[in-house]
């Protein structure tokens, strides 16, 4: 079938994000505030098809694809073709219509429909507003909003003192932070990310003011570095902390041209695999937009032959959650998925569903996420 479309038009589209409340800062960066703007692509067919998503290149690399065929520009089996790339998540919604199949399933459906989610919005809001800051009890109420919104588990951003806070004060009132969240809310689980705020014994001195929390996640608590996450880990140990590991977000430097990993250099990821096997990361936390869907499509079944589990960095459009639910629903092997609570305008986001803490893959076409004025 799509052999028998052509790609008439891609149209730009400017959405903007919007968050339920204003969201604080993490280790280094400014507050995130209510939410940025996406650019999308509306790609049109010949025969009046329509497909929609977050692309970002440049206009003037996109013009030799019109007239392509469809199938030439995406196999659903494998992803989208190279010279096609810059409408990569827009040619797997199109496709998907055409074949009237969710993208998850034009995937493989390998995962489950179901998949755990957290809420990735809970920033430093304790440390808000600036003239007054309010305070643990702030954080406290930006957790239940999620949690009423369905979530049952928070990632909490860690490394206060790395700039915001004296350190020893910082430390206290992330250790503070986890310990209120974790009796607030005794049902759900609790993750943490450094940003790469601490060393190695800063960490020690956290974990040790947590070792009762339950910890589920540990993302980026300082530089990847074998010899710190031998310590970290040994340390664990002794507490009794099963928390998994999850590292390789943040790049020292990019790929260009891009590698099999898109922007990240093959160094980057051959030195996390490295770590992996040493069992001293669990989880690989690259961007999907740095690597790009089609790429995550192929980079997953390595990573499961590998025994290391996935969950792609999303922050901060409330769009890509739902790309990734339907990437992990497609090959599996994502353990859960940073969700960003938030609306963006003229998209429509109701047809993901949350059900005890899991986010619902929904059997519609494409990405099944309409698009005002784009004819759903």
């Amino acid at each position: 079938m799509l052999e028998e479309h052509r790609l008439e038009r891609i149209e730009p589209h400017k959405v903007k994000d919007r968050f339920p409340r204003f969201v604080g800062r993490n280790r280094n960066g400014e507050p995130q505030g209510y939410g940025g703007g996406i650019q999308l692509r509306v790609l049109t067919t010949d025969q009046g098809a329509k497909g929609w998503g977050v692309s970002v290149v440049a206009e003037e690399k996109l013009r030799p694809l019109i007239g392509r065929r469809i199938s030439e520009l995406i196999d659903p089996q494998t992803g989208t073709f190279e010279e096609a790339l810059g409408i990569d998540l827009p040619l797997h919604d199109l496709a998907g219509r055409i074949l009237g199949e969710p993208v998850y399933r034009m995937l493989g459906a390998k995962g489950p429909r179901n998949i755990a989610i957290y809420s990735g919005s809970i920033y430093f809001d304790d440390l808000d507003p600036d003239e007054a800051p309010e305070g643990i009890p702030r954080l406290i109420r930006s957790c239940r909003q999620d949690y009423d919104d369905g979530y049952r588990a928070f990632k909490l951003k860690i490394g206060r003192g790395f700039k915001w806070m004296d350190k020893e004060a910082g430390l206290a009132r992330d250790i503070e932070a986890v310990r209120a969240v974790r009796e607030a809310f005794p049902d759900c689980k609790v993750l943490v990310d450094a940003n790469n705020a601490y060393d190695l014994a800063g960490f020690l001195r956290f974990l040790d003011g947590v070792a009762d929390c339950d910890l589920y996640w540990i993302e980026e608590p300082f530089a990847e570095d074998e010899e710190d996450l031998m310590g970290l880990k040994e340390h664990m140990a002794r507490l009794g902390c099963n928390a998994l590991i999850a590292e390789g977000e943040h790049r020292t430097e990019g790929a260009d041209p891009p590698t099999r990993y898109g922007g990240y250099t093959m160094q980057h990821v051959e030195d996390l695999y490295a770590l992996a096997a040493k069992g001293l990361v669990d989880v690989f936390i690259l961007d999907l937009g740095i690597v790009g869907f089609t790429r995550w499509r192929k980079v997953m079944p390595e990573l499961e032959e590998a025994k290391v589990l996935a969950s792609p960095h999303t922050w901060c459009w409330p769009i890509r959650p739902r790309c990734v639910a339907q990437l992990a629903a497609g090959v599996g092997n994502v353990v859960c998925i940073e969700g960003i609570p938030g609306e963006t305008s003229d998209l429509d986001y109701s047809n993901y569903g949350m059900v005890d803490g899991d986010v619902v893959v929904p059997e519609l076409p494409g990405f099944a996420i309409p698009l005002a004025g784009a004819g759903d």
